[in-house]
């Protein structure tokens, strides 16, 4: 199966960017959206071929989830359970016959990181309930998780240190997820592998010079990665300050 996961940055604007060009394209049985920036009806988003759901935030123009698939699901979930944490339609859960398929958008800590103790509670949270999935079959998750794990995984470690999205606390949570019987995807394929970025800030022709972070993942429980086919980013595609990122599984 292929998986493609995207941060379109907005996807009223992405339609307008060539996002239905790569989507039919690139033609996968799963396609995750993150930060939608919308609510229902406010744009027509159905794609041919596949049954789509929306996760939007109560908050209009803010964060939002959606996925496209071809299957059918058998169940539907829409956040994790938590009501501090499912209003800012972050998490939308596919169940199907043998896994599950998990579409996040992890909260930003924003500068002055006045929202990591926020996120700190947030990643706990979630990782309960990503184990809690796991117990009854294996989990795909994918999305804009908000960290670059290691140094490997950005330009410029030394003056990140510090700032969203490259704490220690935050990459700290991410090596506590993935120490929970998962795996990222990529490093998997690609554990030394240099200059694989998926978002560049809009500044100083970041993206031409490919001064960037990898912050969209895939991630699969520990029993699946004997599955792993390919890990992909497509750092050509534009239209968001994210580039989609892609998996394929023999599942």
């Amino acid at each position: 199966m292929k998986f493609i996961s995207w941060n379109v940055n907005g996807l009223r604007a992405a339609l307008k960017k060539g996002f239905e060009d790569f989507f039919y394209k690139i033609d996968a049985d799963i396609f995750c959206v993150q930060e939608t920036k919308m609510q229902e009806g406010q744009a027509d988003i159905n794609m041919q071929g596949y049954y789509m759901y929306l996760n939007s935030a109560e908050k209009k123009g803010y964060s939002g989830t959606a996925i496209y698939t071809k299957k059918q699901p058998i169940n539907v979930f829409y956040g994790i359970g938590i009501y501090d944490h499912d209003q800012e339609g972050r998490v939308i859960t596919l169940e199907f016959k043998n896994f599950y398929m998990v579409n996040c958008y992890t909260p930003n800590s924003k500068r002055e990181l006045e929202r990591l103790e926020y996120r700190m509670i947030w990643e706990d949270e979630f990782r309960k309930y990503l184990i809690k999935l796991n117990t009854k079959k294996p989990v795909i998750l994918c999305g804009d998780l908000n960290v670059a794990h290691e140094e490997i995984d950005l330009k410029n470690p030394k003056t990140n240190r510090r700032n969203a999205g490259f704490t220690d606390e935050e990459r700290n949570k991410m090596t506590k997820l993935l120490n929970s019987n998962f795996v990222d995807t990529y490093r998997y394929l690609y554990p030394t592998k240099v200059d694989a970025y998926t978002w560049w800030s809009y500044m100083g022709k970041a993206r031409e010079k490919n001064i960037g972070w990898r912050i969209d993942y895939f991630i699969v429980s520990d029993k699946l990665k004997d599955k792993i086919k390919e890990a992909n980013i497509y750092a050509e595609i534009m239209g968001s300050d994210h580039c989609p990122v892609g998996l394929e599984l023999e599942i």
